[in-house]
């Protein structure tokens, strides 16, 4: 799940060059996201320059230069993805002489003076313009909006010929059996039959799959390497972040549905209960034995293996999940007899299944913010290293770091995505052990859309508003818990932790999502799903074939343009477009790999 562990790491990279007695004549070659930044220093005293990164939560200033007196001078390359705070000091006055926050741009070259007037200040100026970072986003944007339109408009300009074609053979042929009037026959067969037929599955869960499954791909392939795409350093949200709450949530969807058909077929609960063991241990297997090792990391090692995985995790949930729904689902849908609980049947009928879900959630908010972890304070929520003024360096996820370094020791994720800039050194899996009881959660939140789907099955209106009142809900919980904001609330938004209000807040959109897509696709007919419904039917070959193969030709290659963005979105976009078009194709040739 999580994106190429170089590729995607948050890293404020610090090249640094120095020439002194004179002026740079030409910087560091510059790759993407970068920029250089040159101080000039006329004072007659030498200074540090310090730096920190607005997304690292009140993180210790790091030394970036320093620069001689005397009209010297010192460069460095710094990143561009984020806001930076500079402070320059004078060791022989102990002050800071000046401090000041700037978006760098891609590319770009920037000059800092630092010089006296009446005091010391700092003066800057830009020597080179910036690229324009997200001009290939814009082309990007605009090439695949016009590809979707072709797309769009193509089968009305078929079908209108079709029927053309069909008038005027039925208008000269008369009644005159004919290969033209076998044809406008034909053609009428096949208008009745596309009319008449009923989908038999729900198109909006396979669009809103395949749709999740495209953009975790997309991710997975580095996003372009807009750092939006892959995963927030810590606390927040990015692209990233929010895909696979998605998939956990239309497993739970998939789960209510296809447990039900099982039912209605007369399968038997022990039948069912073979089935969801046989793919829980399916799912364990791909994501431990194939998915956690690649040919390019060397021969097998327990050493460094990882045990926590995201097939891991999506395997338990679907057990659990399907637990639930095997022991205390409704095997027919109870007649609506007039009871005040009529409103909410959909969640009182359920009431054991709920009671299990609060009970997990007390479980993890126990643990989470009331387990003593050695050296750490109580409810600890933050990333360590440097963050948090630098005094819990080794508390990495406070209580849900423990607890995996307790049961896993070293065989964890060694990439975790706050640890280029909050320079932690303590491994952190962001498919833990109390991550995966939040999994759970938002899974249960994806049952009961697929409860709502079924109760209110042909009353399209009650469907949709319980939706949006659903993503109301949760979306306002959410806000409370955040306090709408990245680093201040009670439990803010965190992918890395699965936090409650990260689930809240991805349950709501889940929501709103699937509403959308079931008015759209479902309802009204709109839209048939195209392209997400070929891999969304096809996830698990998707997946796995994905992360085995992107690191290999045709899917990826070695970059030779790495000065800006342009050539990583183009790889990322092919990449993800060719298991768009191997989804198809195996759509077209109806094989869908199952479990």
């Amino acid at each position: 799940m999580e994106p190429r562990a170089l590729q995607a790491s948050l890293t404020l990279l610090i090249l640094v060059t120095s020439s002194y007695g004179g002026h740079l004549k030409s910087g560091p070659t510059l790759k993407m996201d970068q920029a250089l930044l040159i101080f000039h220093n006329q004072l007659a005293e030498e200074v540090q320059v310090f730096y920190t990164s607005d997304h690292c939560y009140k993180c210790l200033y790091q030394h970036l230069v320093t620069v001689k007196p005397n009209n010297n001078n010192a460069s460095v390359v710094i990143s561009t993805k984020f806001t930076l705070t500079m402070q320059v000091d004078s060791q022989s006055r102990n002050a800071t002489l000046c401090r000041w926050s700037q978006t760098y741009g891609e590319g770009g070259h920037y000059s800092v003076w630092i010089q006296m007037s009446e005091s010391a200040s700092c003066t800057d100026a830009v020597d080179k313009i910036p690229n324009n970072v997200y001009l290939p986003l814009l082309v990007a944007a605009l090439l695949l909006g016009v590809i979707a339109l072709l797309f769009a408009v193509a089968p009305y300009i078929f079908r209108r010929r079709c029927s053309s074609e069909c008038i005027k053979s039925i208008c000269c042929q008369g009644s005159q059996y004919s290969v033209d009037n076998d044809e406008a026959q034909a053609c009428e067969v096949e208008e009745e039959n596309t009319t008449k037929a009923k989908p038999t599955r729900l198109h909006s869960l396979d669009t809103f799959r395949g749709f999740s499954l495209t953009v975790m791909v997309f991710v997975n392939y580095s996003g372009g390497g807009y750092w939006f795409f892959q995963h927030a350093p810590w606390n927040g949200l990015t692209v990233g972040d929010i895909v696979m709450p998605w998939f956990v949530f239309i497993i739970g969807t998939s789960v209510v549905l296809a447990l039900r058909s099982m039912q209605r077929k007369g399968v038997s609960r022990l039948q069912m209960l073979r089935k969801i063991t046989w793919r829980t241990v399916v799912l364990l297997m791909l994501g431990f034995c194939f998915l956690n090792y690649s040919p390019r990391d060397g021969p097998l090692s327990w050493s460094w293996l990882r045990i926590p995985g995201v097939l891991q995790r999506l395997g338990f949930t679907y057990f659990v999940l399907s637990l639930l729904q095997t022991f205390w689902g409704h095997e027919e849908i109870p007649l609506r007899a007039h009871h005040w609980w009529n409103p909410v049947q959909d969640v009182v009928l359920y009431w054991p299944q709920w009671l299990i879900i609060v009970l997990l959630e007390t479980l993890w908010l126990c643990i989470t913010l009331l387990l003593p972890v050695p050296n750490c304070p109580t409810g600890y929520l933050g990333a360590g290293g440097i963050g948090d003024d630098g005094l819990y360096p080794n508390c990495t996820g406070g209580a849900a770091g423990y607890v995996d370094r307790w049961m896993f020791g070293d065989n964890m994720y060694r990439y975790p995505t706050c640890k280029e800039l909050y320079r932690s050194t303590q491994p952190f899996d962001p498919e833990g052990v109390l991550g995966t009881i939040n999994s759970v959660v938002i899974g249960f939140l994806g049952m009961q859309a697929g409860k709502i789907i079924i109760f209110y099955r042909g009353i399209n209106v009650h469907i949709l508003c319980r939706f949006l009142v659903w993503a109301v809900i949760l979306g306002i919980s959410a806000a409370i818990l955040s306090k709408c904001t990245r680093d201040g609330g009670f439990i803010p938004v965190n992918k890395n932790l699965w936090s409650l209000s990260f689930v809240l807040c991805m349950g709501s959109v889940s929501f709103l999502l699937l509403g959308g897509m079931y008015y759209v696709t479902d309802i009204k007919g709109w839209w048939g799903g195209q392209p997400f419904i070929y891999p969304g039917m096809n996830s698990i070959f998707v997946y796995v074939g994905h992360s085995l193969l992107g690191f290999y030709f045709p899917f990826s290659w070695e970059m030779r343009f790495q000065e800006s963005h342009w050539e990583q979105l183009f790889q990322s976009l092919w990449g993800t477009a060719l298991w768009v078009l191997i989804a198809y194709l195996l759509y077209r040739k109806k094989f869908f790999l199952k479990i």
